[in-house]
């Protein structure tokens, strides 16, 4: 496929370049190597590896999911190949420091890039997006000992990693989490329970895989303050960093799903009695950070994986949403309203209004959804690399309020692009032929990947905007108010006119939310928090599309034209849907409380 269909490249210039300026980045030690063209370089390594090896087999893993024998997991040799050429492009370790053998990319970057893969293929990306998350916690949170031995192999990509949270009887309540860890007199610890949809959790892909386990030390206290964080691999790994033994890790069965069926999902047993690692019973698994802060740990991978979930379901909405704009200006079908004469040929479906309509209106979701989580991840850029404590200080802040939105509003929104590409297929896109049906249903999985709209509600409604004393949400009021600024600046009269609806809006939001707090009972207070989040990305989004106007204010073309009908359309459209979702958030209206479920 070309990468055309996948991202547009003009579009990743924009928002990295013209936008976000990320090439003043190297102007920082971390990347004083780069330059644009660098920036450049490994966007164009990755379309083309995108383009050549993940691409090809993304219908072909879709109709031949992973099996499993009671022995082995089978996987479409494609997969392997492909995953072994991202490792060997050496961009596992890219965004990583160059102590490790890493590239040393802005995250900013490294996430346009792996933008390419995810929108190629979502299910193939999948094992090294995790295994890159995997590794970025134990650089942060592993002794030196346990990196010099664990990470290598996967910057390899010899090895792979997981993260193991979920239990049958806990589903997301991870306070219920079961699984027990008995210390050992050697410093390590025996594992034993179950873990559920764990992602990448066995195949044959590599020689070993790193599983992230959160378990409860025996004697614990009850909750997520008693658990902890272990490495617990399906190999033992020997004191040289060799793979010994088999661990008593052992796969139990598959999940099947309606999307991302080409990444193995799997249910696992930990200490069942199948394997004994040096003849005692448990799987051997190493406790990275603390006793007791495995959840503020397993945090540092949760936080990337939800960035890039809502990267991915906004590269699966870019894909639909270029797939459908290819379509409709190729099939002709039907003539203009005003058209008189029926023997008139047929002409491009494109011309249709309410053709039109679908595209723009997909268009403003998966380009806004892209600078969403482009923006997020210059602000880990930011968070980690800037030379002044104030702005770090900020820059994590204003992430901390995003991370749930950047997380589910792509999501939601980018699935709909999936949607509504399907329809301006027609007929054609219910079938299997065109693609865009395995798009929606891959997408579909993302509002329930690293945690529902409910439980990032809670955290963004219930944390994120009312910790210290609301400082996040001040963050946040005052970059909007600085995008608008520089709107009202530009003295042209309709940016103004957008900018003071998002001026309007980002204060009605946090007066909305003060106002659900008043009671100060968050049972009270959070009834309505999935409706605040929906609220909150669209003002966001909203803010983002003013942004990137006020960067395309006197600049000509047709690209830019583009950009300016996308924008008018979320900020003329879609950003008047707050407005009721603030009267409910305002209002206190406690009907979900009230409901008895015997109602239902």
């Amino acid at each position: 496929m070309s990468p055309d269909l996948l991202l547009a490249r003009r579009d990743l210039d924009f928002l990295l370049h013209e936008w976000l300026d990320v090439t003043a980045l190297t102007e920082r030690d971390r990347y004083a190597e780069h330059s644009r063209d660098t920036f450049d370089a490994v966007l164009d390594l990755s379309a083309e590896l995108a383009a050549d090896h993940f691409a090809p087999h993304n219908a072909l893993s879709d109709a031949h999911e992973p099996t499993f024998d009671g022995e082995t997991v089978t996987i479409v040799p494609e997969v392997g190949a492909a995953v072994r050429a991202f490792a060997e492009a050496g961009l596992v370790s890219a965004a990583m420091d160059a102590s490790v053998g890493g590239g040393q990319l802005p995250r900013v970057v490294q996430q346009a890039c792996f933008a390419w893969f995810q929108a190629a293929n979502v299910a193939t990306s999948g094992y090294p997006m995790l295994t890159m998350a995997n590794a970025n916690l134990l650089l942060a949170h592993a002794t030196p000992e346990q990196v010099r031995r664990l990470v290598p192999p996967m910057l390899d990509g010899r090895w792979f990693g997981t993260m193991c949270l979920s239990e049958p009887q806990a589903g997301s309540s991870l306070a219920d989490v079961a699984t027990r860890a008995v210390r050992q007199a050697d410093g390590t610890f025996r594992l034993f329970g179950n873990k559920m949809w764990i992602s990448g959790g066995d195949h044959e892909l590599g020689e070993n895989i790193v599983h992230l386990v959160l378990a409860r030390v025996e004697g614990a206290a009850p909750g997520v303050k008693g658990l902890s964080l272990f490495a617990t691999p399906k190999y033992v790994v020997d004191a040289d960093g060799g793979r010994g033994e088999r661990n008593d890790v052992v796969l139990a069965g598959l999940n099947h799903k309606m999307g991302f069926r080409g990444t193995v999902n799997t249910v696992l047993n930990f200490g069942e009695g199948t394997h004994r690692p040096g003849g005692g019973a448990g799987a051997v698994g190493e406790l990275v950070g603390e006793e007791g802060r495995g959840l503020a740990v397993m945090f540092h991978m949760m936080n990337e994986a939800r960035i890039g979930v809502g990267a991915g379901a906004a590269a699966l909405g870019y894909t639909g949403y270029l797939r459908a704009l290819d379509y409709a200006r190729g099939r002709r079908q039907g003539r203009p309203l005003a058209a008189k004469d029926p023997a008139a040929p047929p002409v491009p479906i494109v011309e249709h209004a309410d053709v039109r309509r679908m595209l723009l209106a997909s268009k403003a979701y998966v380009e806004g959804g892209l600078a969403l989580v482009l923006r997020a991840a210059l602000l880990l850029d930011d968070q980690q690399t800037h030379p002044e404590p104030a702005v770090r200080e900020r820059a994590g802040a204003l992430l901390d309020v995003l991370t749930p939105v950047v997380k589910s509003w792509p999501s939601q929104w980018c699935l709909a692009a999936n949607d509504l590409a399907i329809q301006v297929h027609g007929g054609y896109g219910y079938t299997r032929e065109y693609g865009v049906e395995q798009l929606y249903r891959d997408n579909r999985l993302n509002p329930i990947h690293e945690g529902t709209h409910g439980i990032q509600a809670l955290d963004l409604l219930g944390r994120k905007l009312v910790q210290a004393r609301g400082r996040g949400l001040e963050i946040l009021a005052e970059e909007v108010h600085a995008t608008v600024s520089r709107a009202r600046d530009t003295g042209d009269a309709a940016l103004a006119a957008h900018a003071d609806r998002v001026a309007a809006t980002v204060d009605r939001f946090a007066a909305a939310v003060a106002t659900a707090w008043e009671s100060g009972d968050p049972s009270v207070a959070l009834v309505n928090a999935t409706t605040g989040l929906e609220a909150a990305g669209h003002l966001v989004v909203a803010w983002t599309w003013l942004d990137q106007l006020v960067a395309a204010h006197g600049r000509s073309g047709g690209f830019y034209d583009g950009k300016r009908a996308a924008g008018r359309y979320f900020l003329t459209h879609e950003l008047p849907k707050v407005g009721p979702m603030l009267d409910l958030l305002a209002s206190g209206d406690q009907l979900f409380n009230e409901v008895d479920p015997a109602w239902l």
